[in-house]
């Protein structure tokens, strides 16, 4: 039997007294089908919307109003590590598969991002690209490029290995873009950015949307920075989700009601986000298209989610409730939970129960501390590294902290090629033929009038290579002068008629 669980996590109110345990706990695992219950649960936490990432292994909560983050073992059930920054951490998002290891991205109040290697403790830093404290962080499919959205209502467009790389252009070449800058700026929003997303799809054709407080969401072609199609909306949405298929966008609003966005609303050939005729035109979704929930359980709703199988969307809000929605019918649907604090983020995890699941190749048992590095302003680091003058450079101390749990592909499975890869890889010292191209390379070099020892017989064969050569230039030239002399011929026919 399938099994669908999902992680709620709550921010704790000042003014309320914690007169029981049940009030201190910060981060919910709850099953959602087939019987709905509390799984288990993480205390201490306060989180704001957008701040809270989930791994295979670890969960990640980023403090309301602090600059720390607190580290959760799904493994242990316990707190693994606090991690200090210099800045607020306002918005988390993480750019790795999710029984993957990658880096987990965080929103700085200063509107800086801070990218941090959950398996190296490698830390980087850009400077400030945003003007206010970033609001939303969104990663694609691919785990090439990021959207960091923030009050100062733009849009950057990062390229995520470029961030990562060892190797950043100089910054005083002008032909160059500078170090750790965003790739583009998205700026037709009007006010604060709320909630951005990306869409599902790996190709050139996907899509990014964004909801602002200006009351619109805007559909973005972000590989070439334009606006696809923009949707006017009737009241300030404060969070996304996507249907699984991309088929449509749902909003909640501060009423508790959930407006959606359906792509496909009207029957063309050419879907109007790709219609020039259309683009230009905003779109105004009917009053149909929007659920209300029932008077006693209207509050605002901070996040939503949709189920795996995407016919329940799942709603948190103010009030500590938890709703499902039926999709299919377009209506609310029933209270699935009651947390008692705001619920401020909802995580959908992956179904458990398939005969053949697919196994993860890598797990990280514990995440490692992250270590500033310095290198990316001034070329040098605390830790020591081999960098150059553009501030380029591997740290000495960097090191991969995981467990592998597959075998690398036996060299049967592979070409020649990776073969002889795998065969160095592998060897308890060095392959026999790499230790004879070597010697023979060294050899070569002490040696230089040995490589420029001139065979016989190669100099025939260069001899009647020339040869053949010459005799082919002689054909080539008698064609083109056969070639004139009947163009020739043809226009002396044509004069005479």
């Amino acid at each position: 039997m399938l099994t669908e669980s999902f992680i709620a996590s709550t921010r704790s109110l000042e003014k309320q007294a914690q007169a029981t345990t049940a009030k201190d706990i910060g981060i919910h695992l709850l099953e959602y089908q087939p019987i709905p219950s509390l799984k288990s649960s993480f205390k201490k936490s306060s989180t704001q919307p957008n701040c809270l990432a989930v791994t295979a292994t670890h969960v990640f909560a980023a403090q309301a109003d602090k600059s720390i983050i607190h580290v959760y073992s799904r493994e242990r059930n316990n707190q693994e590590a606090i991690v200090p920054f210099q800045e607020k951490i306002t918005r988390l998002a993480l750019a790795a598969p999710y029984d993957g290891v990658g880096t987990l991205v965080l929103g700085t109040e200063g509107g800086r991002l801070i990218l941090w290697e959950l398996a190296t403790g490698r830390q980087l830093s850009t400077p400030q690209s945003h003007l206010q404290p970033v609001t939303c962080i969104a990663v694609d499919p691919t785990f090439n490029f990021l959207l960091s959205g923030s009050s100062d209502s733009n849009l950057h467009v990062w390229s995520l290995p470029s961030l990562l790389s060892f190797s950043q252009p100089s910054s005083n070449d002008p032909s160059q873009p500078r170090p750790y800058s965003p790739i583009r700026t998205l700026t037709n929003h009007r006010a604060a950015i709320n909630a951005v997303l990306f869409g599902h799809s790996a190709s050139k054709a996907n899509f990014a949307i964004s909801a602002s407080k200006d009351q619109t969401c805007i559909i973005w072609d972000y590989f070439n920075g334009t606006v696809l199609h923009t949707y006017l909306l009737s009241n300030n949405p404060l969070c996304l989700a996507l249907d699984p298929a991309d088929r449509a966008a749902y909003t909640g609003y501060p009423d508790g009601s959930i407006q959606v966005l359906n792509f496909y609303k009207q029957s063309s050939l050419i879907h109007q986000h790709y219609d020039s005729n259309q683009q230009s035109t905003p779109t105004q979704p009917p009053p149909s298209d929007r659920w209300h929930p029932p008077e006693t359980s209207s509050s605002p709703a901070l996040c939503i989610q949709i189920s795996y199988d995407s016919t329940t969307l799942l709603s948190g809000h103010e009030n500590g409730k938890c709703h499902t929605w039926n999709i299919a019918k377009g209506n609310y649907n029933t209270q699935l939970a009651d947390l008692t604090l705001p619920i401020t983020n909802l995580t959908i995890l992956p179904p458990t129960g398939f005969p053949n699941p697919r196994k993860a190749n890598i797990k990280l048992h514990n995440v490692v501390k992250p270590r500033y590095e310095s290198s990316l302003f001034d070329g040098t680091s605390s830790g020591g590294t081999r960098s150059n003058a553009t501030g380029s450079g591997i740290p000495i101390n960097y090191t991969f902290t995981a467990q592998f749990l597959s075998t690398l592909p036996l060299p049967s499975d592979m070409p020649p090629q990776s073969r002889e890869l795998d065969e160095a890889l592998t060897h308890p010292s060095f392959p026999t033929w790499m230790l004879e191209e070597g010697i023979a390379e060294l050899a070569s070099l002490n040696h230089p009038s040995s490589a420029s020892y001139s065979n016989p017989s190669n100099n025939d064969e260069i001899d009647a290579l020339r040869q053949q050569n010459a005799t082919l230039k002689g054909e080539l030239d008698d064609a083109l002068r056969r070639q004139r002399n009947a163009i020739a011929e043809v226009l002396g026919f044509e004069k005479e008629r």
